[in-house]
């Protein structure tokens, strides 16, 4: 085996941080996740940089923030010349793989994945073995759709899509009709699994997993649907009304992030909780058959494991659905780092730690020269010391809107600077009372502002510096 670790990331997507059972959740079942934060240190109080796939996702590989790699929706894409830690990696001598979905550009309506895959190598990917995510195999082939028309059940999928769409979210809450073993996540897994049991070049690996799941539509398997009664499900959080100290701006846009319209009844987050755990614990099940894999290879001792996804889901919280907020159950993510030979399994990191994060902790799994222009920090020194100095606060960025999340606060700013959200995330934790306007809060609120100024000042004038380097060489 080589001497220098095979790294494996695995992206399940729009999970959310409290979705597993090493978080403490009272229902869902990942045992297979669990095994990966009992083998290395799960970060409690980890960000994306935006509560959307694309611009998250672009984070991860660029190192990056929104405004600095310019993927703000999921519309356009990255530069293809863009400098990703996978290019580092294989200057070092990794041999790179993508597996599954990657969602890094619009996926182009009667057009296959295939006619991508230049883009796709110039990131740095030597193998491409890509999907669609859910709802793009509507529209677009991949190598997942040609074995469906082979088998013929790919109008079975897309026919129940279709339907699905016309349905709409809170009504299209069914099981998958696909043949068993025919899912989305179980062709991503059997692909992973393959690929890992077939490597046999000298290289170390670095191999990227994507899961559709357990992005919406909510269509489980059936036997992993029958797992979850709706009836014992969690409740949702109700919508909450700002206090009478609210600035009427910042109670206006705190009704706007909320959504009485929804209706949503305890029998209709039943419901949609037990179909989202359920493909929870289906992309964790084939999370263990991987892992399995690279340990029938004898891989897997010598094997870094990271585990984050791109933004969580609302899943009827606040009457709300799906992402693209600040609220925790959008904008926290899971964070999971598993080393090889690590020497504090089972550990806990409370410390704020953000995407960007990880670009600068492959870089030096891999053993690269840390890479100058990254606004990430490497995480390798908390998985020494999870006490050890981080992020004094970390930043997210949509629609015009910033977060700011220190270790107490959060704060969520206007482009005009002026306060829409304050929350005390040690005394309120599920976010309730609103603190924007409170007079106690000023010095807090300066503070905060004063830390998202350093942050864009100092973001924005690296990318400058290195945009007019980059001009003069």
């Amino acid at each position: 085996m080589p001497d220098r670790p095979n790294i494996l990331i695995i992206m399940p997507d729009q999970l959310r941080a409290d979705s597993m059972s090493c978080a403490g959740h009272p229902i869902v079942r990942t045992p297979n996740i669990d095994r990966i934060a009992t083998e290395g240190m799960r970060f409690a109080n980890a960000y994306t940089t935006c509560p959307i796939c694309m611009p998250a996702r672009s984070s991860v590989l660029s190192g990056v923030y929104c405004h600095n790699h310019g993927q703000w929706t999921n519309i356009g894409r990255m530069h293809p010349s863009t400098d990703t830690y996978l290019h580092h990696a294989k200057a070092a001598g990794y041999h790179t793989a993508h597996i599954g979905k990657s969602h890094l550009y619009p996926h182009k309506q009667d057009q296959h994945l295939d006619a991508d895959k230049p883009f796709m190598h110039r990131l740095g990917w030597d193998d491409v073995l890509e999907t669609t995510g859910p709802w793009a195999t509507v529209t677009t082939d991949s190598i997942m759709t040609d074995r469906w028309k082979q088998l013929g059940c790919l109008d079975t999928f897309r026919n129940d899509y279709k339907r699905r769409r016309e349905a709409g979210g809170t009504k299209a809450l069914w099981r998958s009709p696909m043949p068993e073993g025919e899912h989305l996540d179980a062709f991503i897994g059997k692909t992973a699994v393959e690929y890992l049991a077939g490597y046999d070049r000298a290289e170390p690996l670095l191999a990227f997993v994507g899961f559709g799941g357990p992005h919406e539509p909510w269509d489980p398997p059936a036997d992993w649907a029958a797992r979850y009664d709706p009836a014992a499900m969690d409740a949702s959080k109700p919508p909450v009304q700002p206090g009478p100290w609210v600035p009427e701006p910042a109670a206006s846009h705190q009704r706007r992030m909320q959504n009485d319209s929804l209706k949503i009844t305890p029998e209709i987050n039943g419901s949609i909780r037990a179909l989202y755990y359920a493909k929870i614990s289906h992309v964790d099940w084939w999370i263990g058959r991987i892992i399995e894999a690279l340990a029938s290879r004898g891989m897997l001792d010598n094997t870094a494991i990271i585990l984050w996804s791109d933004h969580g889901e609302m899943l009827c919280d606040k009457g709300r659905l799906h992402k693209g907020v600040f609220y925790e159950e959008s904008v926290h993510v899971p964070l999971i780092v598993r080393p090889a030979h690590f020497a504090r399994p089972g550990s806990v990191c409370e410390r704020p730690a953000s995407l960007v994060d990880i670009f600068p902790t492959v870089l030096e799994l891999a053993g690269c020269e840390p890479k100058a222009r990254t606004f990430g920090r490497s995480l390798m020194p908390l998985l020494a010391d999870p006490q050890a100095p981080h992020h004094d606060a970390v930043f997210s960025e949509i629609n015009n809107r910033t977060m700011v999340r220190d270790e107490r606060f959060k704060m969520v700013l206007d482009s005009n600077g002026d306060v829409l959200k304050l929350y005390d995330m040690r005394d309120d934790p599920g976010e309730e009372a609103n603190l924007a306007g409170r007079h106690d809060m000023e010095t807090i609120i300066a503070e905060l502002r004063d830390r998202v100024l350093q942050w864009l000042l100092a973001t924005q004038v690296r990318q400058a510096a290195d945009e007019y380097e980059s001009c003069v060489h």
